[in-house]
């Protein structure tokens, strides 16, 4: 790794978190990029070799972030159907946004980006759809869908209590209580099961 590729990254590093420090206090139509560069301590030059604007800053952070996710939960749903748990799944989800605070803090924030939410949603959605497939396979398509919808409405307001009370719990405990929440929800699907 060249001196070129570390000195673009520690930029990047910094330029991150001058950019996520602005955007807790204020929306992203109120940052310009003079000031996110005297927070930064770099110049406008230095700002534009990277982005071409704020926007661009934004929507790579949250493909990174995007991505990080992608990762984590790939890794776990490799191997064979059902070979993890619901909570591991779950919990890896947790670790990979506790692993990414800032970021997270950022765009699920009051001064974050909407849009991002819903798309961890549909990300989530094909991951945890198959994995409640199979925790309950007599459950139809249709009543999986309503039931994601239902519970990753539920975990993005966890997520966001989370966030809002500085991450205190680790993310194992988030993700069983996620996996509690949802457990104790799924009395319909246990009873298809029984009978």
């Amino acid at each position: 790794m060249g001196a070129n590729d570390q000195r673009t990254r520690a930029t990047k590093r910094t330029i991150r978190r001058a950019f996520t420090g602005l955007l807790r206090r204020k929306p992203i139509q109120s940052i310009s990029v003079k000031e996110l560069c005297a927070s930064a301590g770099i110049s406008r030059g230095t700002f534009y070799a990277h982005y071409t604007g704020l926007y661009d800053l934004l929507g790579q952070l949250e493909d990174e972030l995007m991505e990080a996710v992608r990762r984590g939960l790939g890794r776990l749903l490799e191997g064979a159907p059902g070979e993890h748990s619901l909570l591991e799944v779950t919990a890896e989800l947790f670790r990979t946004l506790e692993a990414n605070a800032d970021l997270c803090a950022m765009v699920l924030g009051s001064n974050g980006d909407r849009e991002f939410a819903q798309r961890l949603v549909r990300l989530g959605r094909e991951y945890f759809t198959e994995a409640y497939r199979l925790s309950f396979p007599r459950a139809t398509p249709k009543q999986l869908g309503y039931y994601y919808a239902f519970v990753s409405s539920g975990c993005v307001g966890l997520l966001e209590a989370w966030l809002g009370e500085g991450m205190t719990s680790s993310a194992e405990e988030m993700a069983a209580l996620a996996e509690g929440i949802m457990r104790d929800g799924m009395g319909f699907f246990q009873a298809k099961e029984e009978g």
